[in-house]
């Protein structure tokens, strides 16, 4: 019995130090040991199942409900699952693990299973949870899709996912229909560029020089002694007037 508590000691403490120096390689390129790739998934398949066991799929056969699956997916799906007819993109081949293709032949899976990971996600997979965005029914739309998706040639698969024109939004995000269109208003990209204007912010304020309209007014001194002048005679040295 104490040969085996120090032997867990030990191991724990082995633990711990690998993972303190940053001994182990948590890069998606370099890929697990088969025993732990194996462990994972026997943990994943039966988190799944247990919590999936107690859902009700609807009819799935239901034609509206494949359409708008459908679109979803093409909004939202493909670049890491991919579609009938298209190449691997560069999302899909660098996901580890990698992702299902649901129209691979080989693919089976329960729809059940399907909707409660499309709809919570699965943990350091790349795979997010899309409740927060999508009503269930949503969700059960998609999971429709997949149970066909497997039979549908290229052109198939683009005239069902085609947007139907109901006014559905996929981006998700905010709903910016109502907002007012600006794209009529006037262009000002050509009114004259005032930023070269002298800045006349210190130039002195004459607000308050002294008011001069109660100084008196000398305009009529000046007059008179102009009149005064032409009529003044004008005398030589010698007293006698040239004045006519």
């Amino acid at each position: 019995m104490k040969t085996i508590v120090v032997a867990a000691i030990a191991g724990l403490f082995l633990g711990v130090l690998v993972i303190w120096l940053g001994l182990y390689n948590v890069a998606a390129n370099d890929k697990h040991l088969s025993i732990t790739e194996n462990l994972l998934e026997v943990v994943r398949e039966r988190s799944i199942e247990t919590r999936s066991a107690s859902l009700n799929a609807p009819d799935l056969n239901n034609a509206q409900l494949i359409k708008e699956g459908a679109e979803h997916y093409a909004e939202m799906c493909t670049e890491c699952h991919l579609a009938p007819g298209m190449e691997e993109t560069e999302l899909y081949t660098g996901l580890y693990p990698q992702p299902p293709v649901f129209n691979d032949p080989d693919y089976n899976n329960k729809p059940e299973k399907q909707f409660w990971v499309i709809k919570n996600g699965l943990k350091m997979t790349g795979m997010p949870a899309w409740s927060p965005a999508h009503t269930d029914e949503q969700i059960w739309g998609m999971v429709a899709f997949l149970q066909v998706a497997r039979t549908l040639s290229e052109k198939d698969y683009k005239e069902l996912s085609k947007p139907s024109g109901d006014g559905h939004n996929h981006s998700h995000g905010s709903n910016n229909s109502h907002e007012p269109d600006n794209s009529h208003e006037p262009d000002n990209s050509h009114e004259p560029d005032n930023s070269h204007e002298p800045d006349n912010s210190h130039e002195p304020d004459s607000s308050h020089e002294p008011d001069s309209s109660h100084e008196p007014d000398s305009s009529q001194g000046n007059t008179e002694d102009t009149v005064s002048e032409k009529q003044e005679p004008s005398h030589n040295d010698d007293g006698h007037s040239h004045s006519h």
